[in-house]
């Protein structure tokens, strides 16, 4: 079974649990990949972020069933799991741009948002260069923060807290521009290993806990010492890697074809759905490569993959 019907059972499977509150653990078992990255592959396939996508959903078969049947509004609000008439209004009108009460009225204006259904199509000319690799376990240090599971809030907790590990407690002039680094971004400096000058740069780790659905944003560096002031370990578990060297890691989203971001948005809709690999893990590693040129900062990103097995699916 290939990526593309994998996430397709996905979608029947939330479509047939609309009334119920739709476990995206569950969703993201069928679809052969973790909840975090299950979500993150949704927003970029289908251009809209999967929690928005439910809603809509949800309040399409809503207004069906006002226009169609005499259920109460708060018997609809309460099967597709609003307990508050208030919050099911607030959906419902966000969607449709006029309140479920009006909804059962002759000739009221609509919109139907219909049930996805995903399909291999040609998505532009330009390469992308990978390799696949084996790793070993690899020990870093680094500072964390709880990360959110909708690609740009994501990105913005990750960037602050890159921000925060460069700026704070560095000294500043009269004007109050930087003279030099941080405390934590001295730490993780003093911390790297120089034996390891494979990996030397800056990791940027996105980790889901354990099936938890909670996330986690780390800055790390490869180091072989203890524990220390603002530093904390983490194992970066052993894998076979795609790994996908980029530049431009800090531009904007668009500002360069091979930025992250839009090296992320390329990777989950035009690389895996025919690459033969299926992500093994809710893990997602950037190593920022060491560079005079910022503007230009390297990286290469890594994502945990395995070969699709065609036979058993």
């Amino acid at each position: 079974m290939d990526w593309i019907e994998r996430l397709n059972k996905a979608i029947s499977y939330m479509e047939e649990y609309m009334t119920e509150e739709i476990d995206y653990v569950q969703v993201a078992r069928i679809a052969c990949c973790s909840s975090y990255h299950f979500q993150r592959m949704f927003a970029y396939v289908a251009d809209v972020p999967l929690s928005e996508y439910i809603r809509r959903r949800k309040m399409s078969l809503a207004a069906v069933d006002l226009q169609s049947g005499n259920e109460k509004i708060i018997d609809v609000a309460l099967k597709y799991g609003y307990s508050s008439p208030t919050a099911f209004n607030r959906a419902f009108q966000s969607v449709h741009g006029i309140p479920p009460s009006r909804a059962k009225e002759e000739g009221a204006l609509l919109k139907s948002y219909p049930m996805i259904s995903f399909k291999l199509i040609a998505k532009g000319v330009e390469e992308m260069e990978f390799r696949i690799e084996k790793k070993d376990a690899i020990r870093v240090l680094g500072v964390s923060a709880p990360l959110s599971s909708e690609a740009t809030k994501a990105y913005e907790e990750a960037e602050a807290l890159w921000l925060k590990a460069i700026t704070d407690g560095a000294p500043k002039d009269a004007n109050g521009d930087l003279l030099d680094f941080g405390t934590i971004w001295n730490e993780l400096n003093a911390a790297c290993n120089p034996k390891l000058p494979e990996l030397a740069g800056f990791f940027g780790i996105e980790i889901e806990r354990d099936e938890s659905a909670e996330y986690t944003y780390m800055i790390a560096v490869a180091s072989a010492l203890p524990e220390s002031g603002s530093l904390k370990e983490y194992i970066i578990p052993a894998h076979t890697w795609a790994v996908f060297p980029g530049k431009n890691f800090f531009g904007e989203e668009y500002a360069d074809v091979e930025s992250s971001i839009k090296m992320e948005e390329r990777l989950y809709s035009e690389w895996l759905p025919t690459s033969g690999y299926e992500i093994a893990e809710g893990l997602d590693v950037c190593l920022i490569l060491p560079t005079d040129d910022l503007e230009n900062t390297p990286f290469e990103r890594w994502i945990p993959v395995k070969k699709i097995d065609r036979v058993t699916g």
